[in-house]
């Protein structure tokens, strides 16, 4: 069966070429691994190029079963020119090709050695564009072929890449601060989209300076990341709180203002006391960097300023070990802040 399956792939026609490759996605993957050693890539890739969806469809299910679990078969499949090829194919008309074709980018840019090909590749550029697209323009055909999980492998495969140093610059100049920004503003905090679009601006805000006023001159950008911590995931949480914090660690007298005046402090202590352990902690950082407030503060807010105080005197005499008590008495209070 292998032999033939190999046969048919470098040899066969149209319908054998495409059940060689569905026999191929059948396989175990050991058997799959064995498969790749016979250079069966190549006539894959070429399948890629036929203008045939199902002979595509089924050459990208067999090039995701090679790559799923082998970083050696990733590298292969990215020496052998699958990029140049995977962003023509996010650009068809076809819902079902491009999903698969953004699932494939995604697994090969988890590789190590295949990021700088592929950012390097125009990959980088082409997914803030079609995000831009999507995000933008409701009537533009994109936006109903590329599915909410094409969208979020997208922000994943940037991801991906953002965690190489010399990739972020180019990350960074993208235009993808504000595309993040509105597709977190336009999504359900809780949904998995903002969860990822918030991890991916934590990375870049946390490379330079000049990310982190991009961030901040674009309008609403505090107000937005302040509602994903309120509203978000306890992922996406952390991650809204961990970039807050950083922005005001770069300069806090430039920054403090701003973060108070969207009304950082009720969901900031909230995070506190219930957030993740990374949350808590970073939540707790912010607090002390916000807490002179005086600046900022109107004799008719005073009362508030002195309330925040007895929630700070509260979680400092507990630390990380809130009792159920203390944690009645922090939440009455942030109730009150509220009002």
């Amino acid at each position: 069966m292998e032999d033939l399956v190999i046969e048919n792939l470098f040899n066969g026609n149209r319908e054998l070429q495409i059940q060689a490759a569905t026999q191929l996605s059948k396989f175990g993957s050991k058997q799959r691994h064995k498969l790749a050693e016979t250079g069966i890539i190549s006539p894959l890739i070429s399948m890629l190029q036929s203008q045939d969806f199902e002979a595509i469809e089924a050459s990208l299910l067999a090039l995701l079963g090679l790559a799923f679990g082998s970083e050696r078969n990733k590298i292969r499949i990215v020496k052998s020119g699958i990029i140049p090829v995977l962003l023509e194919l996010l650009q068809c008309q076809n819902e079902e090709i491009i999903e698969l074709s953004m699932a494939a980018m995604l697994i090969l840019s988890s590789c190590k050695a295949n990021k700088l090909i592929i950012a390097s590749s125009g990959t980088i550029q082409l997914l803030v564009q079609i995000l831009n697209l999507v995000n933008s323009d409701p009537k533009n055909v994109i936006h109903t072929l590329f599915t909410n999980q094409a969208k979020i492998d997208a922000i994943a495969t940037l991801q991906n890449l953002s965690t190489c140093h010399q990739i972020i610059p180019l990350i960074s100049s993208s235009g993808i601060i504000y595309t993040l920004l509105q597709l977190i503003h336009t999504s359900e905090k809780s949904s998995d989209l903002t969860e990822k679009a918030m991890s991916l601006l934590g990375n870049i805000v946390s490379w330079s300076e000049n990310s982190i006023s991009e961030t901040t001159e674009i309008p609403g950008s505090i107000r937005i990341i302040v509602e994903a911590m309120e509203e978000g995931s306890p992922q996406c949480k952390e991650h809204a709180v961990g970039i807050l914090l950083h922005i005001c660690q770069s300069c806090r007298d430039k920054y403090r203002g701003l973060i108070l005046m969207e009304g950082v402090m009720p969901g900031l202590l909230q995070l506190s006391v219930d957030g993740t352990w990374g949350a808590k902690n970073m939540a707790r950082d912010l607090l002390f960097l916000l807490r002179d407030c005086s600046d900022y503060a109107s004799t008719s807010k005073q009362s508030k300023h002195e309330l925040m105080e007895q929630i700070m005197q509260a979680i400092d005499a507990d630390g990380e070990k809130v009792n159920g008590t203390t944690l009645a008495l922090v939440q009455e209070m942030i109730n009150k802040l509220n009002i």
